[in-house]
């Protein structure tokens, strides 16, 4: 049963691992990977010192995954921590579908409903806005409400399949905790604090790591569809770059140095967090 599973991950993940090298070249089409001619590090020089877009691409990226990571990460931890207490069967059922609905819709669907939610002449929400008296918001548009509108829309998109893990992981807890509690006159509020939260922290401290791992993984797919070149200053981050450089300006050595930066900040964030996570006593992932 592994071996579909090893292939497709050697095919896919460490076979193309063999165009990194193309950072450290200045790739020929003709010449092919392997006969481009090296430049060592002239990308990376390029990327750090000479690119005028670079240093901006960089913060966006790293803003916008911060505010996923601190409005968006404890999002489906409170859920599940809601959908844990709730008691009607049927009704958490319900409420566990709806919240997971969005998660298989591909942004390019996503971003459809959104614009139409968020139209300034026809949408609902500044329909509302209007209603109160207030003005129509560009939010796709304004640089100053586009991050967190990505922010939003990310957590309504992710919020329910996120919950699956930390509901695995409240489904584990020994029932005889709460059981033992009650009897010595905890309330619903201390059996929370004092026996969910300290129970889920392993996982939230594992998944904690791999959000952090990702922070230069900003979201290509719904950045990509619903920005525009008024909201480049806040919008534009590192993989729309790479997108733009790459595939319509074929900068393919460019991109790949980008690619390889990305990768050694993730992973150095990864050991940087599981060891400070070890420290603090928490699980880490290796």
């Amino acid at each position: 049963m592994l071996i579909p599973v090893l292939v497709w991950y050697g095919i896919f993940h460490y076979g193309p691992m063999y165009g990194v090298q193309l950072a450290f070249k200045d790739f020929s089409p003709i010449k092919g990977i392997w006969g481009s001619d090296w430049i060592g590090m002239e990308h990376f020089k390029f990327l750090f010192y000479q690119s005028p877009d670079f240093a901006r691409i960089f913060r966006n990226t790293i803003l916008i995954s911060l505010y996923n990571i601190i409005f968006g990460f404890p999002a489906p931890i409170i859920l599940a921590l809601m959908l844990n207490e709730l008691r009607y069967k049927l009704f958490k059922r319900f409420a566990q579908s709806i919240s997971y609905i969005p998660h298989f819709f591909s942004w390019v669907i996503l971003s459809g409903i959104i614009v139409v939610m968020l139209s300034p002449s026809e949408g609902p929400v500044n329909y509302i806005i209007k209603l109160f008296g207030g003005e129509p918001i560009y939010f796709l548009a304004d640089t100053d409400y586009f991050r967190p509108t990505l922010v939003v829309t990310s957590i309504w998109k992710e919020i329910g399949w996120g919950t699956i893990i930390y509901l695995a992981a409240l489904s584990g807890i020994d029932p005889t905790l709460y059981e033992a509690a009650t009897i010595d006159g905890a309330n619903r509020w201390k059996r929370i604090r004092h026996i969910t939260i300290p129970s889920i922290l392993p996982v939230v401290s594992i998944m904690f790591i791999l959000s952090l791992g990702g922070i230069l993984n900003a979201g290509f797919d719904q950045i990509f569809n619903l920005y525009s070149p008024a909201v480049y200053e806040v919008a534009d981050v590192i993989d729309t770059y790479v997108y733009r450089a790459g595939i319509q300006q074929s900068q393919f050595g460019l991109t790949t140095a980008v690619g390889l930066f990305k990768n050694v900040i993730g992973i150095m964030l990864v050991l940087g967090t599981n060891y400070v996570m070890k420290k603090m006593g928490q699980e880490g992932v290796l």
